[in-house]
């Protein structure tokens, strides 16, 4: 072992070499001061810059739901239409929603052949387990072939994958088979997180960030996908928070690449990671929880929701943004997870946010709705796309400084400080 070691130090290690190489020192010099600290190691194994979201791809499973025509199938399928009265509430929960249409995995002939899924108690665990451990990587693979056409390198060069999803629990997991699918390095470093919820979104920006800047020329592909089948069942009375899950959430795959000190002559940076943090919501105990049973995945959430997030949110404003003199949130562009409409509504009314603040988010909701962790990943993409079409001068709606927001169990918030890249003429 320790002839190891010593052979090891007296071979420079490439990336120092690089490292030196750009640093331009002279290397005689250098020779002289062979082997080098492990400061120096350290140092040229971490980036110059910050990390950099390079390019963004988004997947939807290809059935689409309309809400406006969501309670009739719901009741149909579920074999509830006997249950009037709790149909009209569940049509003014979708009224209310702000959203207008979905996309979902699950499709009236799957509950046909399954019809144990609707059952708000019967066991089902493994036939929805069966159906998401083969389609959670499929749809993750749509969204991660589009990100890798847009950043143009070959997928030899990713170092890194991350693959996020609530939807499914599998060993080898999903990291894997999306490896295998996309035909990446055997070699590639995997990370994968399960069981995470909405917050996660920001959770896994949050990691590619400290390995982008600690490996140096490490390509970080990050994915997250979502699908409802792992929580789908038919309503029930005494269960409400369970209907309005029904009413709010859609399927669909967000995935990135990231990475430090972009090559531009052939990459296009479009958001810099700039700052990161997590922290837990005080009072906020089980006000979002899921729980994994036989069942599937049951949630629940709190009616207080809305005003436990609103009520804490500027704290994480104030942390991320103090330190560049940052104070008026109308300055910034915004990435909110759209837990809700009501959520939203909460958060624009404490913080004094123009109308327009929320614009990009609240669209997301309205087509997609809530995609757990995909949404942040897939209003980036629209704001980016939003920003070019109307001749902005960044990719942030024109700001150069921006905030993304993930929400979910625990009452968990992520924020990541973003800084947006000027556009190319």
């Amino acid at each position: 072992m320790a002839h190891d070691l010593f052979s090891a130090i007296e071979t420079p290690h490439p990336h120092f070499l690089v490292h030196l190489a750009e640093e331009d020192l002279d290397i005689e010099e250098d020779i002289l001061k062979w082997p080098p600290s492990v400061q120096e190691i350290r140092d040229a194994q971490r980036s110059n810059g910050p990390a950099t979201i390079l390019a963004i791809g988004t997947a939807n499973p290809a059935n689409e739901m309309y809400q406006a025509e969501y309670p009739d199938f719901y009741f149909r399928v579920t074999k509830s239409e006997h249950m009037d009265e709790l149909k009209q509430k569940f049509k003014r929960m979708c009224d209310k929603s702000m959203i207008k249409k979905r996309y979902v995995h699950m499709t009236e002939e799957l509950l046909q052949e399954n019809p144990h899924m609707y059952d708000y108690n019967a066991s089902s665990l493994d036939t929805r387990q069966d159906i998401l451990v083969t389609e959670v990587p499929k749809l993750g693979k749509e969204a991660a072939v589009k990100a890798i056409k847009e950043w143009g390198q070959p997928r030899s060069k990713i170092t890194h994958v991350i693959f996020c999803t609530a939807s499914g629990v599998d060993m080898p997991g999903a990291d894997y088979q999306l490896t295998k699918l996309l035909g990446l390095r055997p070699s590639v470093k995997r990370f994968m997180l399960y069981q995470q919820g909405c917050y996660a979104g920001g959770t896994v920006l949050r990691l590619a960030k400290d390995i982008a800047e600690n490996n140096r020329g490490a390509r970080v592909l990050v994915v997250c996908a979502e699908i409802t089948v792992i929580g789908f069942r038919g309503p029930t009375e005494t269960h409400l928070d369970s209907m309005v899950a029904q009413t709010l959430f859609g399927d669909g795959a967000g995935a990135v690449i990231v990475g430090a000190d972009p090559d531009e002559s052939i990459e296009h940076p479009i958001f810099q990671l700039v700052w990161a943090a997590q922290t837990i919501l005080p009072d906020s105990e089980g006000a979002i929880g899921g729980q994994l049973r036989e069942a599937g995945l049951t949630i629940h959430l709190s009616k207080d929701l809305p005003g436990l997030i609103s009520k804490n949110i500027e704290k994480a404003l104030v942390e991320a943004f103090k330190p560049i003199g940052i104070n008026d949130w109308n300055t910034i562009f915004w990435v909110a997870h759209p837990g809700g409409r009501a959520i939203l509504d909460e958060v624009e009314s404490k913080l004094g946010l123009k109308e327009d603040k929320l614009k990009t988010t609240r669209h997301v909701l309205s087509e997609y709705g809530n995609m757990s962790s995909v949404c942040v990943l897939f209003i980036l993409d629209e704001m980016r796309k939003r920003s070019m079409r109307e001749g902005m001068a960044t990719t942030g709606e024109g700001l150069e400084w921006g905030v993304l927001f993930g929400f979910g169990p625990g009452l968990t918030v992520e924020t990541v400080m973003l800084h947006s890249v000027p556009i190319a003429n």
